[in-house]
């Protein structure tokens, strides 16, 4: 392919590509006069970022003094450019400004305010180019800051260094195809000389075969600028190639002078080919030879608004509003200004925003040259722009992909390849601004195609991460397993056993003792008798405090009544007590089935109920007893409505006391029961006789001072339930005498029985004591 591109190319023959205009051409305005100077502004605008590529750093502060040519911001490889000061003065801000951009968006800036004194840095001029090597040489370029100012604005160093020993031909572009612009003519025609000599550095560093200058044949006296320079010299040629737009275009401009077509997705350096434009050229050699960096460029200002069109050198920096104002700008509202040529080109958002280095043209039309936007209509379909697209594509179709914003497809028809020259929308009759939509559906593409990138790089970034835990956990886990097994040989070598089985070893024994061991009956089943036993006492405990509090409600009651009707109160009270002695009868009715059961079962289950039982008994009838003979001698002494209220207090203290003697009969029963069944059974029965005694007495004291109370007057009725109870005292005790005789002979026998004439024995006194009270 290389070969072939040389061989093409020494036939000194052109070719054509498809498609491409011929707009009218405008250029007469501006390339009259010789480029010129104008005065500095008062303030510059230099923005971080002004070429392809990436911004570098900022290495100044607010309030330094900077001299012309000082670098303001440096990186560390070919794509972040340095920028430089424009000129001497003062670091005044370093903040957001309005960008020479369609968008307009603010994007950081440098301002300076100038000294006036325009003073350079120290500057080391170069005399013969040929001294230096070609690293240092790239290296020149690279810290002058010079980007391509053909309008990629792509690194000159980056692109130096990358086609190093590869290049077979060097192309400079003069062509500057677009219309009204002819910055690039007036340099090849004023500075032709040191333009040629930027084109030998050139020539010098990438080593090509050949070296050819391309310019239009609307160039004339460029053309003849540029021969007269290289006259006597064969290592430089020259070929006029015909106007055509975009002749201009690297991949259109190849396809003129070789005939050859670049393939999709790859560049002219694949080939063998290098392109660079003649302003980088010269941007070069004052670079190289003279030390001075890329702070200023031609830039064309034409348009019928302006009166005193041309080319002037300007600094960068410098804003728009201020070279309008010198070549007398006559401003109209109505009318916009373009920045860059009227195909390519784009209307500006704000006069403020600066020069930069992608600045090569400045319109400023007025009615005859400008008219607003048609407005925009359906495609009809015409084939206008594909038959005019000088790159092969489908412009209709990319189109309805654009608005419909379908990426794949977009894609398929390779909407990469547009160079953006807009020739479709020049030759659109329905005036669909079709550079805009391709324009919107690049940027868009790039979003999504950098996020899939980000999001594909997380993910390597997270396997790498996973990959590099796990193995850091295998790598530990098995550091880990190695001294434990290191470990457990030292051990079993010292000791002679194995330090993990001796080790579970004393955990089984250890457990074994602490396990508490489990009671069983003679039958092999638990025995789970004191467990019952703790509850019940609980259960017991509980009703005792519950029967407290209601004692305490009966005090209040008896209380409210007495004060109402001393006869009232003495029946109440009687009916009272009865109905408490009811509910105790069924209670004990109750126990005593529960203890013939547990009879049958254990005799230590029957001492424990029937100890129980004797403790409820005890307390009712102890109750009973104290709380009568109090009422009785109240009664008998004192006036019935004191009578009535001592009775009550009286009734309450003894249920009081006779709940605390529950609660500790009880705890005696169970520790008497926990020594032997037998004595269990002789306290059973000793306990049965008196409880049947002393509910005997308070049935028979009850009924008859209640009857008592009824019929006759307060003091008899009291006179009368003592006689009573002194009668049933007696007739009691004598039942106790014989009930213990009984008892002691039944203890003979065997507990077991014991236990069942105990409890039989209880039921048939409590059976007696219900008929005795109906």
């Amino acid at each position: 392919m290389q070969a072939d591109v040389l061989s093409r190319i020494r036939e000194g023959k052109l070719w054509d590509f498809p498609g491409g205009i011929h707009p009218p051409e405008m250029k007469k305005q501006s390339n009259q006069k010789p480029i010129r100077s104008l005065h500095l502004p008062k303030f510059f605008y230099v923005p971080v970022l002004q070429h392809s590529g990436m911004a570098g750093d900022v290495i100044v502060q607010q309030g330094d003094l900077v001299l012309k040519g000082q670098a303001l911001t440096k990186g560390d490889n070919y794509r972040q450019l340095p920028v430089h000061s424009p000129t001497s003065g003062k670091v005044i801000a370093i903040q957001p400004h309005v960008s020479s951009h369609p968008s307009g968006l603010p994007e950081l800036t440098i301002v300076i305010e100038t000294d006036g004194e325009d003073k350079w840095i120290e500057r080391q001029p170069v005399d013969d180019f040929l001294s230096l090597t070609s690293d240092q040489i790239i290296q020149k370029v690279y810290q002058a800051g010079i980007a391509g100012l053909g309008g990629a604005v792509f690194p000159t160093s980056h692109k130096l260094h990358f086609a190093d020993k590869r290049c077979k031909l060097l192309i400079i572009n003069g062509a500057e195809c677009e219309p009204y612009i002819t910055c690039d003519d007036r340099l090849m025609q004023d500075y032709a000389d040191e333009m040629i000599e930027g084109v030998r550095i050139l020539r010098y560093v990438l080593r090509p075969e050949e070296v050819v200058i391309a310019i239009e044949d609307n160039k004339p006296k460029a053309i003849q600028a540029v021969e007269k320079a290289l006259k006597g010299a064969n290592d430089i040629s020259v070929r006029v190639i015909p106007t055509k737009y975009p002749s201009g275009a690297s991949d259109q401009l190849v396809q003129v002078l070789t005939g050859l077509e670049i393939p999709q997705g790859k560049r002219t350096i694949e080939m063998g080919i290098v392109m660079h434009n003649v302003g980088t050229a010269f941007a070069v050699k004052r670079a190289v030879m003279d030390d001075e960096p890329l702070i200023e460029r031609v830039v064309t200002l034409t348009g019928d608004k302006i009166r005193n069109k041309g080319n002037v050198w300007a600094r960068l920096g410098t804003p728009i509003l201020h070279l309008l104002e010198q070549v007398d700008y006559q401003a109209d509202e109505r009318f916009p200004v373009f920045l860059g040529g009227p195909m390519m080109g784009f209307i500006l958002p704000s006069l403020q925003s600066p020069i930069t280095k992608t600045a090569n043209c400045i319109i400023a039309p007025d009615h005859f040259e400008y008219a607003p936007p048609e407005p925009e209509r359906s495609c009809i379909r015409c084939s206008s722009c594909s038959d005019a697209c000088p790159v092969g594509l489908l412009p209709q179709q990319l189109y309805w992909f654009a608005r419909a914003e379908d990426h794949d497809k977009s894609k398929e028809y390779h909407l990469d390849a547009c160079i953006e020259c807009g020739v479709c929308a020049y030759v659109c009759p329905s005036y669909i601004p079709l550079i805009q939509y391709f324009r919107q559906e690049k940027a868009k593409i790039q979003e999504v195609d950098q996020k899939a990138k980000q999001a594909e790089e997380a993910k390597i970034r997270f396997e790498a991460r996973e990959a590099r835990l796990n193995k850091e956990k295998e790598a530990r886990t098995a550091r880990i397993q190695q001294a434990a097994e290191k470990r457990r040989e030292e051990v079993a070598n010292s000791q002679g056993e194995d330090p993990v089985k001796a080790a579970l070893e004393r955990l089984k024994a250890k457990k074994a003792e602490t396990a508490t061991p489990v009671q069983t009956k003679a039958n092999g089943e638990p025995d789970n008798s004191e467990l019952m036993a703790q509850r019940k006492a609980r259960r017991l405990a509980k009703q005792a405090e519950e029967a407290q509090q209601a004692v305490v409600s009966d005090e209040n009651v008896a209380k409210s009544e007495v004060a109402e009707d001393p006869r009232k109160a003495a029946v109440a009270a009687a009916l009272a007590r009865a109905k408490a002695k009811k509910e105790a009868q069924q209670a004990v009715t109750s126990d005593e089935n529960v203890a013939k059961a547990e009879v049958i079962e254990d005799p230590r289950k029957a001492a424990v109920a029937a100890a129980l039982a004797r403790a409820k008994a005890k307390k009712e009838a102890q109750q009973a007893a104290v709380s009568d003979e109090n009422v009785a001698k109240a009664e008998v002494v004192e006036d019935p409505r004191k009578a009535a209220v001592a009775a009550a207090l009286a009734r309450a203290k003894a249920k009081k006391e006779a709940q605390q003697a529950v609660i500790s009969d009880e705890n005696g029963a169970k520790t008497e029961v926990a020594e032997d069944p037998r004595k269990a059974a002789v306290a059973a029965a000793i306990a049965r006789a008196k409880a049947k005694k002393e509910v005997q007495q308070a049935v028979t004291s009850d009924e008859n001072s209640a009857e008592s109370k009824v019929a006759e007057e307060p003091k008899k009725a009291a006179v009368a339930a003592a006689l009573a109870r002194a009668k049933a005292k007696k007739e009691a005790q004598q039942a106790v005498v014989s009930d213990e005789n009984v008892a002691k002979t039944e203890v003979a026998e065997e507990p077991r029985k014991a236990a069942v004439a105990a409890a039989i024995a209880r039921a048939k006194a409590k059976k007696e004591a219900q008929q005795q009270n109906l």
